[in-house]
């Protein structure tokens, strides 16, 4: 599962051992080559003393590049739903418990690796071998259902995000293309941009389909490396122009409200998980490590890093823009050809990373598909499949074209579940007979009630503003005004 987020991470991690089939050959193929898409080589085990694995710098790396996606541009509207104070004070407990519920899975995971002397355990494995330690005798009963809830669940997630692209790839080329008769080359000329009107927005992610069809066909992941790469340059150059314009005149914040509405803040915590959900990299980053006793601290700090970042751009982009703030910062960026080229790197970088998240899911559910028919129609069924998929998260996409309720969706239902619900729990089962703390008890459960909380406010208030919005279309998506 060593993909990232803008590689394909959890925003695009992927475990490709959580197959259906559960059959360890199978596993142990996907494991080998998903770990080679790290460093080109296969995965060994951490007792060899010819291990070949990655840095503590390269595993940075990776670590904090599979966080950073498309979430990281709902921040600044996140910011807004939940206030100017209670905003950056939510991300940095989001950032920290995010941290501490990896922290428990790389613990449990290492426990399990001793235990049953095996030199890898992905999130699925683990969950399993934690029911089966429960003391309750109907947990180890029903312990292979753990493995197949968080593969549901990374499906889940997956699908989620092939959604997001969809939006962000339609509402940013939508405003390109409305926008181009009066695109400048000067970007702090204040006028009124007078916008070309052009087809429905839905018709957008429609003529994207065909591409993302062909980009979905390629199956090797080492080809995909290519479109990783290309993904994250793009990405970060976006990002470092996008920094420099929301730096610049930034406003009196004191109308801005401390602490916004409660239905709000739901919303946020959709959008902060769906940007922190990237827990399903650390197991493969930790097998991959040359020195795995480093990782740790590496995982600290990144996450820390990956904190401090989403902070600095969900606030500085709320106090540059305030209430005008769209669903992506993209959509505020001022009309001049500096800023729209930002929106076109991105839609390229999305499109290259669209492939890597469906190889995801298409790896869970395609193994296990043509398992079940011969031969022959094995081929036809996989591209079937594919072609299915795609047509499925283009399908979705139209029926909730509102990007900000979308990333919160996402996030509120299968984000929470990965990243808040079921590490502590597993924490618990894990360690349970060996005696545990009444404090790290109520910790645990603690934090997968608030996982829970999230999980039910954020699904009811981001599927309640939807059915309530009169016309989802007419959400304002567009620059009217250049900043």
């Amino acid at each position: 599962m060593p993909m990232t987020k803008s590689a394909g991470g959890p925003q695009g991690a992927v475990d490709l051992k959580l197959d259906l089939k559960s059959s360890y050959e199978s596993a142990k193929k996907l494991q080998d080559k998903d770990s080679g898409f790290l460093d080109g080589s296969p995965s060994e085990s951490p007792d060899s003393e010819t291990t070949k694995g990655i840095t503590a710098f390269q595993t940075l790396v990776h670590l904090v590049k599979g966080n950073i996606g498309t979430g990281i541009l709902g921040l600044p509207l996140a910011t807004k739903n939940a206030g100017i104070l209670m905003g950056p004070l939510s991300l940095l407990a989001m950032g920290f418990i995010s941290c501490h519920c990896m922290h428990i899975l790389v613990r449990c995971a290492q426990r399990f690796c001793h235990r049953l002397n095996k030199p890898f355990m992905d999130y699925g494995d683990t969950v399993m071998h934690g029911l089966e330690g429960s003391p309750s005798t109907w947990l180890r009963n029903h312990a292979h259902w753990g493995r197949r809830m968080v593969s549901f669940f990374l499906i889940v997630t997956q699908m989620g995000f092939c959604c997001v692209y969809i939006v962000f790839l339609a509402d940013n080329l939508k405003q390109v293309v409305e926008a181009v008769n009066s695109t400048t080359n000067n970007c702090h000329y204040n006028g009124t941009v007078i916008l070309t009107p052009t087809v429905d927005s839905r018709l957008y992610m429609l003529a994207f389909l065909p591409l993302l069809v062909l980009i979905v066909l390629i199956r090797n992941l080492r080809v995909l490396t290519i479109f990783s790469l290309l993904a994250n340059i793009t990405m970060l150059v976006s990002l470092i122009i996008i920094a420099q314009s929301i730096i610049q005149g930034i406003p009196d914040p004191s109308h801005l409200p401390l602490v916004a509405n409660w239905k709000t803040y739901s919303l946020f915590f959709g959008t902060a998980v769906f940007s922190f959900e990237s827990i399903g990299v650390v197991l493969p980053l930790e097998n991959k490590m040359k020195d795995a006793r480093r990782f740790p601290v590496i995982l600290s700090l990144g996450m820390s890093i990956v904190t401090a970042l989403y902070i600095s751009i969900g606030t500085l982009g709320y106090l540059r823009f305030g209430n005008d703030i769209k669903a992506s910062i993209t959509l505020n960026l001022p009309n001049c050809w500096l800023y729209q080229s930002v929106k076109i790197l991105y839609i390229i970088g999305i499109l290259c990373t669209y492939a890597l998240q469906f190889y995801v899911p298409a790896e869970i559910i395609i193994p296990f598909a043509t398992s079940q028919v011969s031969k022959r129609w094995a081929l036809p069924l996989d591209l079937f499949i594919r072609f299915a998929m795609v047509s499925l998260t283009c399908i979705l996409a139209i029926l909730i074209p509102r990007l900000d309720l979308v990333l919160s969706l996402v996030g509120s239902l299968s984000g929470s579940a990965l990243a808040l619900i079921i590490p502590p729990l597993l924490e618990v089962t894990t360690y349970y007979s060996e005696g545990m703390s009444p404090i790290t008890i109520i910790k645990d459960a603690l934090i997968s009630i608030l996982g829970f909380v999230g999980f039910v406010m954020g699904t009811y208030q981001a599927l309640d503003e939807l059915i309530q919005s009169e016309d989802p279309l007419t959400f304002s998506n567009s620059t009217i005004f250049i900043q």
